[in-house]
C-alpha cells in the first residue's frame, strides 16, 4: 500500500468516526505532513483520494471541508453501470426486480427515436438498496432486437455485464438528462417518500459504438441520499492567441 493511501484510509477513518465531524476543517497540509511523516505532495494525493471519494470538498482559501459521506456521490458524464459505482464506493448495496416484461415501444421513444412502430422492448424496473434502504429506482425500456431477454438475476446482478461480457454488445455512448420532478407512485411506495417531495431524475438515452439507439433509463434518486458530482476545468476564452 502507497503511503497516500494509506493516509487516505486513516482520514477517512477519522471522518466515519467522527473525529473529524461533518463541516468542520481537516488540519492544513503543513499539519498532516508532519504528523504523518511525508511530503505536501503525498497529503495531496490523499486529499485528491478524499475528495473523489465524497469526503471533503477543497475550498480555495478556506481548506478541506468534511462533507457528509452518507451522500454518496454520483458522476455527470462518463457511462458507467451501477454495479460498477457500488464497487467503487464499497456500498453494501442490493437489487431488486420489480417488473420484467416485454412491451410495444412506448410511445415517448417513437417522439425521440427513428424506429418501427411496431418494435417490442424489455420494460425493467428495479429497486437499489443501500443498508437496507431504497434509495434508487431505476426504469429501463431495452431493444428487444437487440437484447432478447434479460434473466431475473442478470437484472439483480449487472445487466452492462451481460450486455458487453455476455452478448458481446458493444457500448458507445449516452445523452444524459438531469431533472428534478414531483414523486410519483412508484417513489411514494418504494422510496418511501411524501407526495409532496421531489427525485432527481436522469434521463439517459443510451447507444452502441455505431449510433444506434438500445437503451432508454430513468434513474430516480431520493434526493436526501446523493449528490452529483464533477471535475470541470475553466478554459480562459480571453487569452489573446
Amino acid at each position: 500500500m502507497n503511503k497516500f493511501e494509506y493516509i487516505y484510509l486513516d482520514i477517512e477513518n477519522k471522518i466515519k468516526e467522527n473525529i473529524y465531524p461533518v463541516g468542520s476543517l481537516l488540519p492544513g497540509e503543513t499539519s498532516l505532513a508532519t504528523e504523518y511523516n511525508v511530503s505536501r505532495e503525498t497529503i495531496r494525493k490523499a486529499q485528491r483520494m478524499l475528495s473523489d471519494n465524497g469526503f471533503i470538498f477543497k475550498k480555495q482559501g478556506h481548506g478541506s471541508i468534511v462533507l457528509d459521506y452518507r451522500r454518496f456521490a454520483l458522476p455527470i458524464s462518463g457511462l458507467v453501470s451501477y454495479k460498477e459505482l457500488s464497487e467503487e464506493n464499497n456500498l453494501a448495496s442490493t437489487t431488486q426486480v420489480i417488473k420484467n416484461d416485454i412491451i410495444p415501444v412506448p410511445d415517448f421513444i417513437l417522439n425521440d427515436v427513428k424506429m418501427s412502430s411496431k418494435e417490442k422492448f424489455i420494460h425493467l424496473i428495479r429497486t437499489r438498496s443501500i443498508a437496507g434502504e431504497v434509495v434508487i429506482i431505476d426504469e429501463d425500456y431495452i431493444r428487444q432486437s437487440i437484447v432478447s431477454e434479460i434473466p431475473n438475476q442478470v437484472a439483480e446482478d449487472s445487466i452492462y455485464q451481460y450486455f458487453e461480457g455476455d452478448l458481446g454488445l458493444e457500448i458507445g455512448f449516452a445523452s444524459k438528462e438531469f431533472i428534478g420532478e414531483p414523486a410519483d407512485d412508484l417513489d411514494i411506495k418504494y422510496l418511501k417518500i411524501k407526495p409532496e417531495d421531489y427525485t432527481i431524475t436522469v434521463k439517459s438515452q443510451v447507444f452502441l459504438k455505431d449510433a444506434t439507439f438500445f437503451q432508454y433509463t430513468m434513474s430516480r434518486h431520493r434526493i436526501d441520499r446523493f449528490r452529483f458530482q464533477e471535475f470541470a476545468p475553466r478554459h480562459n476564452r480571453f487569452i489573446n492567441p
